[in-house]
């Protein structure tokens, strides 16, 4: 789970991390409030959206008294901002962040996430913040500097310390950005994190730490654990259909081909997509409805797959276990009625209930080609939707 820039700073002023004082502005009403109880000026007005880039598009801006915040608020609300990452649709601000601006002498980078092949956190330090770290890692991957996080006793001060020597920091602010790597790399164990960024990390010229941003991100399965963070959700900053996938209990992730698939289990749904490419097709999509899906899942899963506007034919894989194929096959027939299909779409059913799935499908009177192999189901959706 993506956190704002607000929210995020949070979790790291609960570490000790020192962060510039700032007022979310959540809505347009809010502006006169946060102008009352802002810090002293000048400040920043902070686009509130879950991308990087944020500067270069105009979603940050320098003001320097009470009207420049109304007048930025103003203009930034309900723009959409149009980043590196965002693609050229863009998001749309809906929230934003008045923080007192800070005059430091040095920008740097400092993260901590997750090294799969370590199997722990890692720290990622870097003298050249302020810019994207895929940009430092191309241009000038010397750097960059790491560090283990232990996942039971974090990062020694004796760690920290020498991540800091490595950066090429000397004196204060080699202590104080020890200190603050110790700080991110437990807000990281602490809150279950996926990500803890701050980029930049701002020297002051009395050799002072300060977070500039926040880029935090939390496993979706820990959340449980944390109930404060569960308020935290923004969906409106979500993909819709990630959003209503969530809402049914699938797993969806849309990619950018034109088959839309839709399979019950990770492995299954992967393997499908793969025999997709090597027929020569795209898919549209990851979506899993799992093994316990009933037909009010199955038939939104079919919905949701038909709201992209990419898909041009779909793909039906179910190995029934838990999962009975006659309750995919009235998801199927369900949805299909429903939306009006006028796609291709082959089915591949097989498992518990197959004969009576089959046959549910047979007499729907829905256009629709079957299969009995994956292989042969793969070939057919690709002919389908040359």
């Amino acid at each position: 789970m993506k956190l704002h820039e607000y929210q995020g700073k949070e979790i790291l002023k609960q570490a000790g991390v020192s962060v510039p004082l700032g007022v979310p502005m959540l809505k347009a009403e809010d502006v006169a409030g946060a102008i009352a109880k802002a810090p002293a000026g000048p400040w920043v007005v902070k686009a509130q959206v879950h991308t990087g880039g944020r500067g270069k598009a105009g979603g940050i801006l320098l003001v320097k008294t009470p009207a420049e915040i109304e007048a930025a608020a103003k203009k930034l609300f309900g723009k959409t901002l149009v980043t590196h990452q965002t693609g050229p649709e863009g998001v749309v601000i809906r929230k934003l962040y008045l923080e007192q601006a800070v005059t430091v002498s040095k920008e740097l980078y400092l993260a901590c996430i997750l090294d799969r092949s370590k199997g722990k956190p890692v720290l990622m330090a870097s003298p050249k913040g302020g810019m994207d770290i895929e940009e430092i890692a191309k241009t000038s991957p010397e750097a960059l500097f790491y560090a283990d996080v232990d996942p039971w006793t974090g990062l020694q001060g004796y760690e920290a310390r020498d991540l800091a020597y490595r950066m090429g920091l000397r004196g204060a602010e080699l202590t104080s950005v020890a200190i603050v790597a110790q700080q991110v790399a437990k807000a990281f164990l602490a809150w279950d994190a996926a990500m803890v960024e701050i980029n930049p990390l701002g020297l002051t010229a009395e050799g002072k730490a300060i977070a500039m941003d926040a880029k935090v991100s939390l496993d979706d399965n820990a959340i449980f654990r944390h109930t404060e963070a569960k308020g935290w959700y923004d969906p409106k900053e979500e993909n819709p259909l990630d959003v209503r996938a969530a809402e049914a209990g699938v797993n969806y992730i849309a990619l950018s081909g034109s088959i839309g698939c839709l399979v019950n289990g990770a492995g299954l749904a992967m393997a499908t997509m793969d025999l997709v490419k090597f027929h020569g097709g795209d898919p549209a999509n990851f979506l899993d409805v799992g093994g316990g899906a009933n037909q009010q899942q199955v038939t939104e899963a079919f919905r949701i797959i038909l709201s992209d506007t990419k898909v041009k034919g779909i793909l039906v894989n179910i190995f029934g276990g838990i999962m009975k194929c006659d309750v995919i096959a009235n998801g199927i027939v369900a949805a299909a009625k429903e939306v009006d299909l006028k796609l291709p779409l082959v089915v591949r059913l097989e498992g518990t209930n197959v004969d009576m799935g089959r046959k549910i499908l047979q007499d729907s009177g829905l256009k629709l080609q079957t299969a009995t192999t994956l292989t042969e189901a793969a070939d057919k959706i690709v002919a389908a939707t040359r």
